[in-house]
């Protein structure tokens, strides 16, 4: 029984990882089950089994990639300004990641919240505390500063409007963006920051 249940949740991950790779190249509406299956070692019947559908697939995927997100880069809500170039770098080392947030906009939630149902409460929670500790200006609520700080961080990510970053760029080019990101995010959301203060930011 228990090797069974070790196979089938190997199994499962293997579909999740084969997913990962085939939503993020591809969207849902491009994506083939068979391609998926085939990828990871398996056949459609199982994607069907394990998750009903390609939606829920795709659902099953992105919400695994949030949860390891917020588990491999946690919030720091004491220092807003380095989390949000961890962000940043974080966008520019894993473009799977910025491209599954955009199908993920694209193809399943138009509008409302991008993220699983409550993936939010603990980030919001913790600027909250930061507020009350006056750590974190107090008159923006904690869910549009979680909003602006994503954005702010993702300003050269693929999807941006104006420029997207690259990871073959010169460093430099990286340094400058992470100063500013990181100044900008400090005089936006840092409590008793003075207008004329430096961030050093090597």
């Amino acid at each position: 029984m228990v090797d069974a249940m070790g196979d089938s949740a190997a199994t499962r991950q293997r579909l999740i990882d084969a997913g990962t790779a085939e939503f993020a190249e591809r969207g849902i509406a491009g994506a083939r089950v068979d391609r998926i299956a085939a990828a990871a070692q398996s056949n459609k019947a199982q994607i069907y089994t394990y998750f009903g559908s390609k939606e829920a697939l795709f659902d099953a995927v992105f919400e695994a990639r949030v949860a390891s997100n917020m588990e491999t880069l946690p919030l720091t809500s004491d220092d807003l300004p380095a989390y949000a170039v961890k962000l940043y770098d974080m966008y520019l080392a894993d473009p799977a990641l910025v491209r599954l947030l955009t199908w993920q906009r694209l193809e399943r939630k138009p509008v409302g919240s991008l993220f699983p149902s409550g993936a939010d409460d603990a980030v919001e929670r913790d600027l909250a505390d930061a507020q009350s500790r006056g750590v974190l200006v107090s008159d923006v609520a904690p869910a549009e500063m979680w909003s602006m700080l994503i954005a702010l961080a993702g300003s050269w990510a693929q999807a941006a409007i104006v420029y997207a970053a690259g990871s073959d760029e010169r460093p430099r080019d990286h340094t400058r963006r992470r100063k500013a990101l990181a100044r900008t995010v400090e005089r936006a959301f840092c409590a008793g920051t003075e207008s004329g203060a430096r961030l050093e930011l090597a």
